[in-house]
This record gives structure tokens, sequence and C-alpha cells, in this order.
């Protein structure tokens, strides 16, 4: 504290230094004595450093790793849930092996459920009545306008479907206001599908042996939906919304799904009317539910669709879509099994699950009518949601945030207003190039992080090599944005003081040294005070665009702001600056990081983990994209949430030790790529790989031209195939020299045989596209037969340069004229049934009036038609590749993959 004048004039000096300090301000001793502290204990900034990553890794390990004790039977009693009872049924469908639309092992699965069905029917309490009924679904075409299936014609066949309703016996409106609970008994043709989804599939039995007993006071019926068809494009979920007679009674939507296996079951969608996740966020018992990755789903970033998706877009329904996302590298490959499944899992969801239905079944608030995503339901009414720590919820209406937004974002420009008008040219001089410090923040950490991606192709076997040790990320990319937003702050600091400098300058009562520490006091308390600008503006942009996750923006900006408030900030702007308070740094970080820690971090998992798929059309994307693109995503995050920290970094004399010990971690990293000790890919995270026998006939029209016969290994994870191909030792050549047309995608690298390719198909199997008849009349007709032998799953692309419409029957008319869109040039079908679906089609084309073929070209035209039949079928030589196949790889499926055996044909554009 300041003495008065008489005492500080009478107090004998106790150094030399002291000495010279003029007599004429008595601030002058102040700050002589407070200059000597300017300078924080290297000590104390490293503890902060470790305290706030300990911090995050706690948060993220309470919200999201943090599970329910299994219960028994006994322990769950008849009215609750048992993860035991239900791990019972992941354990039957598992053993069944892989369950694909068509094959014999879905039917089994089939079965069982209904089997489990009827004894929960059985067991049901008396004054309940439970219906149970296998629902066979005719042919049907499913056209989604968003996502995964933007641009396709799904058409299916011969589908069967459990289908569970549970009412009250003595409330008859009941039936006619419901709720569905739905997922998915099939899985690809690669996996046994532990997480996707017969976890999901166990959870809905016991649910429903639950629910049976509770139903008696329900004013709702309950209907659970096992469909299949879903692998296949959400097609099972499609045929009940379109065919099934309860279709009109639903009121409410919950789809299970997974994206990954085991860990918690996060809802990810809602749809647009608020009702289902407020009122799950009241009677949950573990929430676990965030708004982040529904805007990322949503904006396409994430290449997927779940049957939430039908009954939002066909329907307008809302309600809740869950999934797993923990280890969301094994997803679809031959790792998604039960011994992967963490204890607790199911107990999550399932108890979650079981007090939402029970509230919402006994409710007379159930929206009666379905609420469209568009027209009926604004913008405004949608909701804002996140859990803190995975045990409590916090949710409100968009129109709340809009209100809370603007009204800090006034605050803020007030405050900051009248900060600048106060501090004069010197602050406003001040806080842009607080900004230009930001600014260099960014550009350099985006660019040390980036140029990681670009390094990584060159140094290792995979440009991913992260993906079976996501701890590496790290390393590669956390440390050097570090670097790089450390260096960007210090060259602003450099520039901010040399202006600071020239304001002290006219201070002449000072000492130089004192001028200096005060100088970078001042400096320090710019950079922190940037922070919230930056967060300001995001909180603008977020707010703006109705963008549900700017809560984040919102606790970044506030609760610093707060802190710095409370503690820091005086109305007197001639008050020399002080050292900024560590409780300040604590104080302001405590919420944030309580808030956002674990989603960030749960985030950077499930992007590490799809990018074993990365490349949706293998070769056609450089190596370095996916690492740039979670490069960038660290670096920005690191920018965003680091700011106030780094500011105190600049006082300290942590920062040699620091840039010593990040550059030391980021070479240690690099020596464990480069050297290969921790492996890219282990046996229980593979990497993505499809091995197809190939039966290419697509120049064959008229008989001239033999089927070209080879077995192709390709892969959605980027990177070479050189190591998988030194382990199989098959005659494989690798490159980019023969593209391979799928129709639903393209191999552009990959690898192929030459020899031993003619066992195991016979040219029955060849599918055929025979012209009908072609008039030109009045506009140019075309009648197509199409028989697709013996395959019941097939994809056919029509040249949109040459089509103007088209209209297809099989058994019935399935897709009329009109109302069509495409894609790159190209209309889609897929086709997907079981083995009673129909072989044999007819397709109608209107061509265009210009159409192309009139071109005189001398480039290889694109076919008119483009056709792919497959088989889930092994033959010699694929078999024999596939057991040589390394651990570290698995087989890959999805709808628009093909099985193991395809065939490929064409008809030319002049036919």
């Amino acid at each position: 504290m300041g003495r008065t004048g008489s005492s500080s004039a009478s107090r004998k000096p106790l150094n030399k230094r002291e000495e010279n300090v003029p007599k004429t301000d008595d601030r002058a001793y102040q700050t002589t004595s407070q200059a000597r502290r300017t300078k924080r204990s290297p000590y104390v900034w490293l503890s902060l450093l470790l305290l706030t990553l300990f911090s995050f890794q706690a948060v993220y390990k309470q919200q999201y790793q943090k599970l329910p004790i299994p219960l028994s039977a006994e322990q769950a009693g008849k009215r609750g849930f048992s993860e035991a009872e239900a791990l019972k049924h992941v354990k039957a469908l598992t053993t069944l092996g892989p369950h694909p639309v068509g094959s014999d092992a879905l039917e089994i699965a089939l079965e069982y459920v209904l089997r489990a069905a009827e004894k929960i029917k059985k067991t049901a309490h008396w004054e309940v009545d439970v219906q149970v009924e296998t629902f066979h679904a005719k042919s049907g075409a499913n056209r989604l306008t968003r996502g995964l299936f933007r641009g396709k014609t799904l058409i299916y066949s011969d589908l069967y479907h459990v289908i569970l309703r549970i009412l009250p016996k003595y409330a008859d409106e009941a039936g006619e206001n419901t709720i569905l609970v739905s997922s998915h008994i099939d899985t690809v043709f690669s996996t046994e599908g532990a997480g996707d989804c017969s976890s999901c599939v166990a959870v809905m039995l016991e649910l429903a042996r639950g629910v049976s007993q509770w139903a008696h006071g329900f004013k709702n019926g309950v209907i659970f939906l096992f469909n299949t068809g879903e692998e296949e494009g959400l097609n099972g979920a499609h045929s009940f919304m379109t065919q099934h007679p309860w279709n009109t009674t639903i009121r409410l939507a919950v789809d299970l799904e997974a994206i990954g296996i085991g860990g918690k079951s996060v809802i990810f969608q809602t749809g647009s009317h608020p009702w289902a996740v407020e009122t799950f966020a009241s009677v949950a018992k573990y929430p676990s539910a965030q708004i982040v990755p529904q805007e990322i789903f949503t904006s396409g970033a994430i290449k997927s669709g779940t049957d939430f998706q039908v009954y939002r877009e066909l329907a307008g329904l809302s309600g809740l879509d869950f999934a797993y996302m923990d280890n969301s590298a094994v997803y679809h490959t031959k790792n998604d099994k039960f011994e992967l499944l963490k204890p607790g899992s199911l107990q999550h969801l399932g108890e979650n699950m079981l007090a939402f239905l029970l509230h919402a079944a006994a409710s007379s608030k159930l929206p009666k009518d379905s609420v469209m995503e568009e027209g009926q339901s604004s913008d405004q009414d949608k909701a804002v949601y996140f859990d803190i720590l995975g045990s409590y919820m916090i949710v409100y209406r968009q129109k709340f945030a809009t209100l809370l937004h603007n009204s800090v974002i006034i605050q803020s420009l007030l405050i900051w207003t009248t900060s600048l008008v106060m501090g004069g040219f010197p602050a406003t001089v001040s806080l842009a190039l607080s900004c230009l410090s930001l600014i260099l923040m960014w550009i350099f950490s985006l660019s040390f992080s980036a140029s990681v991606a670009f390094i990584l192709p060159v140094i290792s076997s995979s440009p991913a090599p992260y993906v079976a040790s996501p701890f590496l990320v790290v390393g590669l990319f956390a440390a050097p944005a570090f670097l790089g937003a450390l260096a960007g702050q210090h060259v602003g600091f450099l520039i901010l003081q040399t202006y600071l400098s020239n304001v002290y300058s006219t201070r002449e009562q000072l000492l130089p040294a004192t001028r200096a520490d005060l100088i970078r006091l001042e400096a320090e308390r710019w950079f922190f005070k940037a922070g919230s600008f930056q967060w300001l503006i995001v909180l603008i942009i977020g707010n703006y665009y109705k963008i549900g996750s700017s809560y984040l923006a919102l606790v970044w900006l506030v609760s610093p702001a707060f802190a710095y408030g409370l503690l820091e900030a005086t109305l007197t702007p001639a008050r020399f600056p002080k050292p900024l308070k560590l409780a300040t740094l604590l104080m302001g970080l405590m919420v944030p990081i309580l808030v956002s820690a674990g989603t960030i971090i749960h985030l950077v998992s499930v992007i590490i983990g799809n990018s074993v798929r990365f490349d949706r059309n293998p070769g056609s994307t450089p190596e370095w994209l996916g690492s740039l693109i979670l490069a960038v995503f660290v670096a920005v995050i690191l920018c965003l949430k680091s700011v106030y920290l780094l500011s105190y970094l600049h006082l300290s004399g942590a920062k040699r030790s620091i840039v010593f010990a990040t550059c030391l971690l980021f070479g240690l990293s690099l020596a464990a790529v480069m050297s290969g000790i921790v492996p890219p890919f282990t046996d229980d995270t593979a990497r993505a790989v499809n091995v197809v026998h190939v039966v290419d006939t697509t120049e064959k029209y008229g008989g001239k031209q033999d089927p070209i016969s080879y077995v192709s290994l390709f892969s959605t994870t980027p990177g070479k195939l050189k190591k998988e191909i030194e382990h199989i030792k098959e005659g494989f050549t690798c490159g980019t020299d023969k593209t391979i047309d799928f129709v639903t995608f393209s191999v552009k690298y990959g690898c192929w045989t030459h020899d031993d390719g003619e066992d195991g198909w016979d040219e029955s199997d060849i599918p055929s596209l025979l012209v009908e008849s072609d008039v030109s009349s009045n506009g140019r007709i075309t009648n197509i037969l199409i028989d697709t032998k013996g395959s019941t799953r097939w994809s056919l692309g029509i040249n949109t340069d040459e089509i103007e419409d088209f209209k297809f029957k099989g058994e019935e008319e399935l897709v009329p004229v009109g109302d069509k869109s495409s894609v790159n040039g190209w209309y889609t079908i897929q086709f997907s049934g079981g083995r009673d679906a129909p072989k044999s089609f007819v397709l109608t084309l209107f061509w265009k009036k210009n159409s192309t073929r009139l071109v005189q070209s001398s480039r290889v035209q694109p076919p008119l038609l483009k056709l792919r039949t497959d088989f889930n079928r092994l033959t010699p030589k694929a078999e024999r590749i596939i057991s040589k196949l390394p651990s570290w790889c698995s087989l890959f499926g999805k709808s628009t993959s093909p099985f193991t055996l395809a065939f490929l044909a064409a008809l030319p554009v002049d036919i």
C-alpha cells in the first residue's frame, strides 16, 4: 500500500536504486516495489498448465467414461433394467456372426428377437396388453433429400421386421397416441455388430420387458420396432412408416444407434420440437446429450445417416436419436465385437431410456400431431441442450438463447466502448495490437500444426498413424499448435510492448527498468482482455446464424470477463497496472472447462476414429487431407481455449522450459511414428479394407468381349497398401492406373490381381441390360430389361447428360416419372432385399432433346447406364486373399460398398 507524502519523504532509502527514484510522486516508490514482482515464477505457470490439463482429463473421464454399475436381474427387479439380461441378447445375436439383409443368419436373428418378444408378452402385467407381430414389408422406394443418401433412390423388397406394441388394457385412446422406439437387427457383411446394433436391440428387449410391468398406468402406447434394412439405406424405418397401419399413431420417435462400441449413449439429434429432450433432461438418471455433435452431423461433415432421418424427414416427427460413439474406429469392421463392450454401457442407456419412457408414456402432454421440420415450428423453438459431467442437463429454447446472447453482446459492447472512451486513443491502439497478436497466434498455430499433416505421409507407412494410439495427436498436432500459438502471441507481445513504451515514455518520473516492467504488465492485461474480445466475436457470429453450440462461446466469454471485472478492473485509467492475479485465471476458467472440456476431447476422439474411413472414393483425396482436418481442428480448439492461459506466460520464466518440453514431446512423437514403435493399426483397431472379386463386363455388349475377372483390394483409409501387399504375397499390382467404377463410388487407387480369377463364379451370374424397345417419334423413349440374375443387392447409375427422366418397374411401379434429383451427373438407384425379392425389372428412359450422344468427341464417353450387382460369396481367390490379410486389416461394410463378389455391367450411350 502507498504511504503519505510526509512519511515517504522521511523514510531512508533502502538501496541505491531507491535513491535514484524521483521524489516528485509517491507512486514512483510504489511502482518500484511493484516492479520487483512483475516476473512470475516459472513453477507457477507450469503448475497452471498441469492443473488445466488435469482438469480437462478429469472432466472428460467424469462426463464420458464414468459408467453406472451393471445390474443383475435380481438387483433390477421386474420393473428395472438389467444389463446382465441385456448382454444375454447381445451374446446370442453376435454368436450368429454377420447377418446382413438376405442372409440365413438374419432370419435366425429375427426368430430370436421374435421369441424374446413373445416371452415378454407372456410375463407382462395382467393389466397390460402386449401385441407382437412379424411385419413383411413389400417393395418400396425411399428418396431422402438430405445427408448421405441425397440424390439416390433407395429401393427395397422382401424385408421382415419384429414389432412389439405395449398398451394399457383399459385406456382405449393409448393406441392412437404412441411413442416409437426403433433400432435395427441387420448388420453389414463384415461384422457381428455387437455395437451396431445388437447392443441397441438388446437394450430395447430389456426395456420392453420393464415397460410391460408399468404400462397399466400409461396414457400413451409404446411401439418397439426391430427393423431390418437399415444398413442398406434406412429402408426398414421407411417401410414401416409408409406401409404399417400403426404409423399414423406415432407422436414421438426414439432411435437407438451406434457409430462405435460401448461407452455412454449420447443424444445427438432431437428434431424441431423440444418436448422430448426437455422431458429427458428432467427424468434421466445419467443424462448424456450434446447439441454440438447434432450440428456437426446435420451439417453433413459426418457422412452417415440413421433411421431418425426417416422419422424426421418423412413423417415430420421429433424425438431423440441416441448413439454409442466410443471407439468409432471399429464401426462396420470385425472389431465391432462382444468382447469390446464396456461394462455399464447398456445400463447407462437402459436406465435413462426407462425413466424417459415411463414419464413420456404416462404424460398427457405428448405432442398430438407430427411437428414438421419446416413451417409448423420455427428455429426459435428448437432446443439448445448439453449435459454437465453426465450428471445434470441444461435445456432451453433458441428464443431464450437469442435473448440471452443479445443481452451479453450488448453489455459487452457497451463495456468495451466505455473502456475505450475512457482509455482514449492509446487504449484503442492497444486493443487493435492485441487483436493483431490473436491473428498472429491463429496463423502461426494453424501453420505449425497443419505442416505436420503434410509430413506424416512421407515419414510414416500410414498418413494417419495415430488411429490406434490417439494420444499421439497431442504430440503430433497439439504440440506444434501450441508452439505456433505461443510464437504468434510472442511476436504480438513484442509489437504491443513497442507501442506501450512510446506511451509510457512521457512519464519521466519512472525509472527505465520500472517503466519496462509496467509495460509488460500492461501488455499482459491487454492480452487477457483480447481473449474476451475473441470470444465476443465468436458469440456474435454464432448468435447471428442461430448456432445452438454458441453456449460454449457464452461461457468462455462471461466467466473470465466476470472474474476480471471482479478482481482486476478499475475505473481509474491513470492507475499503474499490476500483475494479473492467479485467482482471476482460476475463477475465469473453472466454468468453461467444466462445460466444454469433455465435449472437446470426445469430438477429437470421434474425428480420429472416423479417419479409418475418410477416403470414400479411395485415391480421390490427398493422403494428407484427413490429418490436415484433424490438425486444423486441434489448432482451432487450442487457440480458442488457451488464449487466457497464454497471456500469463509472457511474464513467466517458464517460456524456455515450455518451448523445450513441447519440442521434446513433438520430437518423441515423430520418432515413434518414424520408427514404427507405435503402430498405426492393431488387431483391435484395424484398417478398413475391401477385397472384391470383380467380374467386369462393362465393355461387353452384344458379345463383343469376354468378361474380365480379377480381385481388387482397396481401402477407405488414406494411404498406400504396400505393407498389406507385402504381407499377402498374391501377385498384386498397385497404383492409379486402373480406375474401377463401382457405380456408387470409384476406386482411383487400389491393387488388383492378374491371374487365377476365373473360379467361383459363373456366366449365369452376369447381369444383363437388354434393350426391349427404342422409339423416337415424339422424343426418344427406350425400354430396358434388367436382369440381376441371383443378386438382390445392386446399384444402377443413369446418365443425366442423356436422360431427362425415367420410371422404374418391378412387380409394380417403384419409381414414377418426375421428382428426381441427381449427384455428379448421375441418377442412382440402390436396391436391397430378401431372398424372395424380384430380380427382373423394366427401366423406361426419357431422353433429353439435346443429348450429348449427338456431339462428336475424341474422348471416351461415359456409358448411358452402369450397373453393379453384389453377391455375398467368396471365390477361391478372394477367400485365399482374405485369409492372408494382416491382423491389422478388416473388411469394411457399407450400403454403397460391394460385397466380396461384384459384377460390373454397362450400356453404351448410343445403345
